[in-house]
Formats: C-alpha cells, structure tokens, sequence
C-alpha cells in the first residue's frame, strides 16, 4: 500500500500545576481554541475540549504523531499564550495521563469531556483520575502524581 493511514484516538487528562484554579470560565473558550490551533498544527485534531478550573480533557485523532510531543507542545504553547491573555500563572502539571479510545466510543467520551463541570461537583480530580487509571489497567504512583 502506497499510502500510510493512521487514526489513534486518545483521550488525554491533565492539571494545572499543584491544581491551582486558573481555568475561568472567561478565558476557557479562547484558551481551549488556542489549544485546538497547536493541535492542528501538529496534524492531529481536537474533537473537543473541556475540564474545570484546575484540569482539562480532550479527544485527540493523533494521527502519526509521537504523543508525548503533541502534549509537550499543548501544554508549552498554551502556557505561553496564556501569559499574554489573562491567565499570567498558568503552569501545567509535568505528567498527563493518555488513555487509548476506540472509534465506538466517540460519543461516550465526548459526552464525559463535555459534562466535566457537572462531573466534578461529585467528584475531585485526583480520584477521576485515579478511576481512569483503574479503568485501563494502569498502576500509578501517588507520590509523583499531584505536582
């Protein structure tokens, strides 16, 4: 085959540095659009986006790309926006967690991402992603997981 043709979809988490409130719901849209422009760049695209004031999700086609760049590239390139448009303290948290979807669970997981507010007025962040990592099977170790 001539053509290579990859399509990886992968749901990825991460928080702001020690959790801090910095995600407002006046700067979310533009900080989230902004994201969604890195991502492009990168040749993957942002399905959606959407977290709470101190962690984001989203629903990226990877494509071939190495995700360990894609997010390193997220994660700088918004910060850096971020210091110019409203939000100067914006650090994110060194790790991520990127859980790997299948094309049937599009809807179920768009529907999570979008309900994180919702989500959250039950739930902290930490024991979500405690539950994610259960969900797929992954150990974590707590002493490096909250910076």
């Amino acid at each position: 085959m001539p053509q290579s043709l990859v399509k990886i979809l992968v749901h990825i988490v991460f928080s702001t540095k020690n959790r801090a409130d910095l995600i407002l719901s006046e700067t979310e849209d533009a900080l989230y659009g902004y994201i969604s422009g890195i991502v492009t760049k990168n040749n993957a695209r942002l399905i959606i986006a959407n977290g709470t004031t101190d962690h984001s999700h989203f629903l990226v086609s990877v494509g071939r790309n190495d995700i360990a760049v894609l997010i390193g590239n997220m994660k700088r390139g918004s910060s850096l926006w971020a210091k110019t448009n409203g939000i100067p303290n914006l650090y994110w948290q060194r790790g991520y967690g990127a859980f790997s979807i299948g094309q049937s669970q599009v809807p179920e997981v768009t529907k999570y991402i979008a309900n994180q507010k919702l989500h959250h007025k039950n739930q902290s962040y930490q024991d979500e992603f405690r539950e994610l990592c259960r969900r797929y099977g992954i150990e974590i170790d707590e002493r490096y997981c909250w910076d």
